[in-house]
């Protein structure tokens, strides 16, 4: 510390003459330093330095066991926690590699507190440049910290640490394996398809014309995605994050109906792809007088009454349109599924 700490501050009286303040709060200074138990017992430094080779030899294994947990679990499994539903696949992954890296974070911590000195150090501040001098002391200082960390004497917290360090490269190398197979048509399609019926999001109802006024807004789904949370909750949830839609009824008068799609609406319902064509968000907040519809994320927003146009935001397309028709029941169902895909670009499309 420098030794100008405890001189008198300089301040200039009435006349303009420098004179010297005593400062109110003297400099206490750091306190003397108290050893640790692994300082004075060697016993107890070899037990620390169990611990975390330990942690590090654990983290290890749980990478190594991400590894073997990624091929040795069918990607389609599943774990059920009550409503939530989670890949196995995923979530061991997760837990494995997250563990690993909780134990190499606190094995260093148990090293630097327990085992690297500890004793408290203050230096003088110097100008941003470091001289030819100060560069030789800073190497010096820190080939002496590596000295005292114990890194090169330690071999057992040594080893195990770089082979932790090393083993955590291994799942990127066998995630790379997700990079295929292609997609294919998947990203184009929907479940919707000709006369699936649309229902309610929430009650999983199917609608007719009669439950919707004008100026409401409902969130629907396709009555052929219920069954699947049963058959294949990962499907399920595929499917659902594509099919989502929002159904609006508008005055007829108000539409400005886009060519070839006179008879996609009924009676002022017009059926839109809920997810948002900027990155995939759900959109359902809705404007009645105007009839745009924002996304919450980053505010694009679309005109429902002129064919789902962006009037405002990033997104670079309408929202898809499903073409809609009424059942022999009365009840309102596709005409076909969506004329284009849903959500947001993608390399295939561009």
């Amino acid at each position: 510390m420098s030794d100008e700490k405890n001189l008198p501050a300089k301040v200039e009286d009435e006349h303009g003459t420098a004179v010297e303040v005593a400062e109110p709060i003297p400099d206490p200074g750091m306190e003397p330093h108290e050893p640790r138990i692994t300082d004075i017992d060697p016993k107890a430094a070899d037990r620390v330095e169990r611990q975390v080779s330990a942690m590090f030899g654990l983290a290890t294994l749980l990478v190594l066991g991400a590894c073997v947990a990624y091929f040795a679990i069918p990607r389609d499994a599943y774990i059920q926690f009550g409503p939530l539903t989670g890949n196995a696949n995923n979530m061991t992954l997760g837990l494995c590699i997250g563990l690993a890296l909780f134990l190499i974070g606190a094995g260093a911590i148990q090293w630097a507190k327990k085992l690297m000195v500890d004793e408290e150090i203050a230096e003088d501040r110097h100008a941003a440049h470091s001289s030819p001098e100060q560069i030789a002391e800073i190497t010096e200082a820190f080939k002496e910290g590596a000295a005292e960390s114990g890194f090169g004497r330690r071999k057992m917290i040594r080893n195990s640490l770089i082979g932790a360090l090393g083993a955590l490269g291994l799942p990127a190398i066998v995630l790379l394996r997700d990079l295929g197979p292609l997609p294919g048509r998947a990203l184009y399609n929907t479940i919707w398809a000709k006369g699936i019926r649309v229902v309610n999001d929430v009650t999983n109802r199917p609608i007719k014309p009669s439950d919707l006024v004008v100026g409401q807004l409902v969130n629907g789904a396709p009555a052929n995605l219920a069954p699947l949370q049963e058959q294949n909750p990962v499907e399920y949830q595929n499917a659902r994050a594509k099919a989502a839609v929002i159904m609006v009824r508008i005055k007829p008068s108000e539409i400005r109906t886009k060519p070839g799609r006179e008879n996609w609406g009924i009676d002022g319902i017009l059926c839109y792809s809920k997810i948002c064509t900027h990155v995939g968000c759900p959109i359902s907040l809705y404007e009645q007088t105007t009839h745009h519809v924002l996304c919450p994320c980053h505010q694009s927003t679309f005109d429902l009454s002129d064919g789902a146009k962006v009037v405002f935001g990033p997104a670079a397309r309408p929202l898809p349109q499903l073409p809609l028709a009424l059942d022999s029941e009365g009840y309102l169902v596709a005409q076909s599924g969506f004329t284009e895909p849903v959500g947001p670009s993608f390399f295939e499309r561009g």
